[in-house]
Parts: C-alpha cells; sequence; structure tokens
C-alpha cells in the first residue's frame, strides 16, 4: 500500500511514512495510491466482532504489511480498553428511522479518542522500533487538542503542542487541555480563529528547515493514519443495521471534513452508504457548496457547536482530488486559487458528482437549542449542539427511500457542552467521574499573537527543553 499526495509533488510514501509526516513536502494530503474494495461476502465476514478486531481488520487494508495485523490487534485492544461502555460505540435508536452512534465514551468525551488513542500508540511503537523523536503540533477547534494530548502525554519519543483559538473553545474543552502538566505537553492559546491556528500549523510543515529541525508529525485529519482509524465505526454502524445487504445513511456533524470523508473512505471501499448528510452550523461553506456549488470564504463566526467553527475544511482537498478524476495538478491549480481569491472553483461535473452522494445542512445557534430540547422531548436522549445539528439534519434532508435508515454521528459527550444543553432542557449534564474534578484542577497555557515566528520559537523551545 503506498500513498500519494493530492498535489502530485511529493514522493510516494508507505503508511508508515504517511503516519510519521502527517502534510506532504508539497502542502498536499497522502491518500492510498488505490482503494481496498472488498466483497459482500468480505463485509458479511466481519459482522458480530469485536470493535477492536473489526477496526485491527480495517486499519490492516491500508498498513500494507507494516504494521501487520498480528501487530495491531493487541493494539488496539489496549486503545479501546479504557473506554467507558462495553460497545466502544453504541447504536441507540432515537425514532423508528435515526440512530445516534455514540463516538464518545472514550477518555476526552469526543469522538477524536475513537482513531487518537490508537494513533498515539502506533506512534509509540514506531518510533520506538525506529529509534527516532518528533514533535507533532496540531490545531483544535476544541475536541481533537484534547484527545491528542490524552494520547501522547507521557511519551518519551513525542513533544506535542497544540493550538487552540483563545476564547473559542467550551470552558470543558480547554481545561482537557490545559490541564494536562506532562513536561511533553504545551498549550498555546492563540489570537484568532480556528483557520488562523490551521495555517499556522500547515506554515510550520510548509517551513522545510524547520520541520526537518523539529521532526514535525501531525495528529490532525491531515494525517490519513487518522482518518482511517475513524472508517471503522462507520463499518461497525452499516453492519449493526444490515449492511451489506441493506443500505444505511449517515449524518455527520462536520467542521474540517475528516470525519465525514472517513464515512465516504467506506463507501468507496464497497460499503453500500446511500447519502452522506453533512451537517454544518453558521459557518455553513460546506453547506453552500453543495447546495450551489459556492466554496466562498466567510469570516469564522463563533456558535454553540464551536468544534464545527471553520471555514477552511482541510480534508476537503482530498474529496476534491477524487472529484477531479485524481489530477494533481489540477488539485493544486484549485487549491491555490482558493487561498489567493477566497473562492474555490470547482469545475460544475465534479460538483454535481459530490452531490449524487453529499448532501449539506446548516442550522443556527436558536435551531441548535430548538433541536436539543425536541430530542429530549421526543426521546429523553440529552444531545450536545454538534450532535443535535446532526439529527437535525437527519430530519430535514433524509433519504428518499424511507427504508433506508440514518446514523447520526454523537461526537460529543454532553457534559462538554453544559451551558447549551442546559438553556434547552433546563438540565446540566454532569461530568463522568474520572472528569468530576476538572473545574479545581490547575491549568497551563501560553497565549500568543497569530504570527508564525512567534509560535515557531515557542515549538523550538519547548522540543529543545525536553529533549535536553
Amino acid at each position: 500500500m503506498r500513498y500519494v499526495s493530492t498535489r502530485g509533488a511529493a514522493p510516494p510514501r508507505d503508511f508508515e511514512g504517511v503516519l510519521l509526516a502527517g502534510l506532504a513536502e508539497d502542502g498536499g494530503l497522502f491518500m492510498p495510491e488505490t482503494w481496498p474494495v472488498l466483497t459482500t461476502a468480505e463485509w458479511r465476514a466481519l459482522r458480530g466482532l469485536p470493535y477492536p478486531e473489526l477496526a485491527a481488520r480495517i486499519l490492516a487494508l491500508f498498513t500494507g504489511g507494516q504494521p501487520d495485523l498480528a501487530t495491531l490487534r493487541p493494539l488496539l485492544a489496549q486503545a479501546y480498553a479504557g473506554f467507558g461502555h462495553a460497545a466502544i460505540c453504541p447504536l441507540v435508536q432515537l425514532d423508528p428511522r435515526v440512530f445516534a452512534l455514540e463516538l464518545f465514551h472514550g477518555p476526552t468525551l469526543a469522538f477524536k479518542d475513537m482513531a487518537m488513542q490508537a494513533l498515539g500508540l502506533l506512534f509509540d511503537t514506531t518510533l520506538a522500533r525506529r529509534g527516532e523523536r518528533v514533535t507533532i503540533v496540531g490545531a483544535t477547534s476544541g475536541d481533537t487538542g484534547s484527545a491528542a494530548i490524552e494520547a501522547c502525554r507521557d511519551r518519551s519519543a513525542i513533544d506535542i503542542v497544540i493550538l487552540h483559538p483563545d476564547g473559542r473553545t467550551s470552558e470543558v474543552q480547554r481545561r482537557q487541555m490545559t490541564t494536562v502538566l506532562s513536561p511533553n505537553v504545551a498549550n498555546l492559546a492563540v489570537a484568532g480563529s480556528f483557520d488562523d491556528c490551521q495555517d499556522l500549523v500547515k506554515a510550520m510543515f510548509a517551513d522545510a528547515p524547520f520541520r526537518e529541525e523539529m521532526r514535525l508529525a501531525a495528529v490532525n485529519s491531515i494525517n490519513w493514519a487518522r482518518v482511517a482509524l475513524q472508517i471503522p465505526y462507520y463499518v461497525a454502524a452499516a453492519l449493526t443495521l444490515g449492511a451489506p445487504d441493506r443500505e444505511v445513511a449517515f449524518a455527520v456533524p462536520t467542521g474540517n471534513f475528516g470525519n465525514v470523508l472517513a464515512a465516504w473512505a467506506a463507501r468507496r471501499m464497497g460499503l453500500p452508504i446511500a447519502q452522506l448528510i453533512v451537517a454544518s452550523n453558521r459557518n455553513d461553506i460546506l453547506t453552500r457548496f453543495l447546495a450551489g456549488n459556492d466554496m466562498t470564504v466567510r469570516t469564522v463566526e463563533p456558535s454553540l457547536s464551536p468544534s464545527m467553527d471553520i471555514q477552511v475544511s482541510s480534508n476537503f482537498e482530498r474529496l476534491l482530488f477524487e472529484l477531479l478524476g485524481r489530477d494533481a495538478a489540477a488539485t493544486a491549480e484549485t487549491m491555490r486559487r482558493f487561498r489567493t481569491e477566497g473562492r474555490m472553483p470547482v469545475p460544475d461535473a465534479a460538483w454535481r458528482t459530490a452531490t449524487e452522494v453529499f448532501r449539506g445542512f446548516a442550522l443556527d445557534d436558536q435551531g441548535t437549542l430548538a433541536e436539543i430540547a425536541r430530542l429530549h422531548a421526543a426521546s429523553g436522549y440529552l444531545a450536545d449542539p454538534h450532535t443535535a445539528i446532526g439529527t437535525a439534519a437527519a430530519q430535514a434532508v433524509p433519504p428518499v427511500d424511507p427504508a433506508i435508515p440514518i446514523v447520526v454521528a454523537a461526537t460529543a459527550h454532553p457534559a462538554k457542552f453544559p451551558d447549551a444543553v442546559k438553556r434547552a432542557t433546563g438540565i446540566a449534564p454532569p461530568l463522568p467521574p474520572r472528569l468530576a474534578d476538572l473545574y479545581d484542577r490547575p491549568e497551563r497555557l501560553t497565549r500568543l499573537p497569530a504570527e508564525l515566528d512567534a509560535v515557531e520559537s515557542f515549538v523550538r523551545a519547548h522540543a529543545r527543553r525536553n529533549a535536553a
């Protein structure tokens, strides 16, 4: 299994090379050179497997034997051993047609744990075998940072620096990052939006001397291994509901496009997914694109669903590469124009291909609160704001065939957003016992402007201090 850059000017890599590199040297994102496609019989053979075994088998399709299935099995079992539900990612029925796929039973109560707990172990295993050390830099709109920190804390071969937009995460999201005082962990509160943080991370990777000096690695969904580790839970949900002998649809709260891209990848592998509903908040660039081929960047607006407060969805480049027939030159030029002009010129034929699978839906804060209240009144289910936008999307733009069930990716525990949930329902969801003292823990963070020199200087000092 080899991986190529969406922009075509970086050398191909194997899985371990992609794991450690993250972003390609040409600024593109790595994609499998060929897609593994399973037969109906092969999908059926995966039914009923414990989640760690299923995840190991799916991931092994993308590793090219390094690591092999025998290595992945105990690693994935360890990754999910600490989750708070025996099913790891249980399905909860909300109404006759809609199901919630709960992805928040990991240590930081968000879907990012599903990939990140395994990713940290993959890094550890690979670096130990190679005798190497890396510096992980990442940007977060709320949940990626805490999941990455939890996965990488106290690891001897990893330093990690996470950038988050100052004041634009929930208090629980911030504290889950800043109360981890491990010496290899650093948090930067950047004056700006998530897009500013993401641009800084990309700029560090584009700075070749700095990238080499720091041995930069990525845990954001720009890293293909993150996306690959998100595919199994879509497979698990579909198989539970009757695939491959029954079609399913997914509604996915979407910010950086990595989570819904993993669902698309499962479809590309042959899983019968009839429709993918991209659920957005007021930062609705993806909804506008799917409705009318309008991928125009606007100002990022804070919302009750901060993990989706994004205008530049990095992982869309991977889908664009596929929509353009894997034409790397065309992808690179389209992305160049997007960055310089603030609008992505997607050919109509490619856009129409996207709309055959993807539907868009956007909901503002008032609609989000109303949906949290409606869902609780109808089923007794407490949903966080992101999940509520997903359930509203499932109601608003379902597949035409009523026999197709819709699975909503429940991406965060409601206790991560207690203020919004209480406003909607009058109920303040408590944190699980393991996080009950979160508000009493001391915090550690550094505030910086959205300036590359300042951020690189901080990262360099952090890595050198720990390597000394």
